[in-house]
């Protein structure tokens, strides 16, 4: 047995260095490198998050900062990694408490621009399913994040319910992504959003705090592509909700979507001159990868 382990854990680590190797040359095998580096990096901070929730559910009000310890490990496991980073802009608006908070979700590595902005005494909204994921449902758990059950509208109303009365209780910040699942767009747009959050910031008289990720499909389109570089997020003004009822909603969630839009578009046209910028300033050179420029794990073989 003991042959067989270290067999295989040798089989394991000649293919992870062949792989490593590979990366700086191979679109294809810097996107497996990266997939496996970002799962590894994931079970780390997902461990960490259950090990700081059983610690700090030892002290009262303490747990609601897991969230906050496991999203910062996951964009410092990462960036040194693979390269990827998030460069906030917007930062100050954070400071308005308690308040719901939005974002658009692309894919499973927004995961990262949460890393880079999450505020301290935060809890997150998701489905309930997230609740058996090893290790992330754990954690998710014991900082009390709020799930949803989306297929029952009257247990989904109760757990609103319980949110908004627990965010006011213990002035904490909710995150939810509007979008209710994965876009997996190429280009910069969002799903239409679903109204839950914004029933519970009219119910509950909170402010909505918009964020935007840039459209980051250049970078990582979950199938071929895993590459580093940095991700641009903006932090929008507070949108209040003060004197709003039920039947405000409805342009309450246009009114936010259009604001997340109009930014997500003015990315896409920023990204957009820059390539033409820098196709004027290579003066017909190739536009393949610099592998010595590549940040992350790649560069460092």
């Amino acid at each position: 047995m003991g042959k067989l382990v270290h067999g295989v854990s040798t089989v394991g680590a000649v293919s992870f260095l062949l792989l490593t190797l590979a990366s700086r040359r191979s679109q294809r095998a810097r996107f497996y490198l990266n997939s496996i580096l970002c799962v590894i990096s994931m079970a780390l901070s997902s461990s960490i998050g259950v090990v700081c929730g059983l610690v700090l559910s030892l002290f009262p009000g303490k747990r609601f900062n897991v969230n906050y310890i496991v999203a910062r490990s996951f964009h410092f496991f990462m960036k040194p990694l693979i390269g990827m980073y998030v460069e906030v802009e917007g930062e100050e608006h954070l400071k308005r408490r308690p308040a719901i908070m939005v974002g658009n979700h692309q894919s499973s590595i927004d995961t990262l621009y949460l890393g880079r902005m999450f505020p301290v005494n935060s809890i997150i909204m998701a489905k309930k399913e997230l609740k058996w994921v090893p290790f992330l449902g754990q954690f998710m758990m014991l900082s009390g994040s709020a799930f949803i059950d989306r297929k029952s509208r009257a247990s989904a109303i109760k757990t609103m319910n319980a949110t908004g009365e627990h965010m006011r209780k213990n002035n904490l910040m909710l995150f939810v992504f509007p979008e209710g699942t994965r876009s997996n767009l190429s280009t910069p747009d969002m799903l239409p959003f679903k109204k839950g959050a914004f029933h519970l910031a009219v119910q509950t008289q909170l402010p909505i705090i918009p964020m935007v990720c840039e459209n980051y499909h250049r970078l990582f389109d979950s199938k071929t592509r895993f590459e580093p570089g940095k991700i641009r997020l903006k932090i929008l003004p507070p949108i209040e909700t003060t004197g709003m009822t039920e039947k405000d909603v409805d342009m309450l969630c246009n009114t936010v979507r259009e604001k997340m839009l109009s930014q997500l578009l003015s990315y896409a046209n920023d990204v957009k001159q820059q390539k033409i910028e820098a196709s004027s300033d290579s003066s017909g050179t190739s536009s393949s990868v610099n592998t010595r420029a590549l940040p992350g794990l790649s560069a460092r073989f």
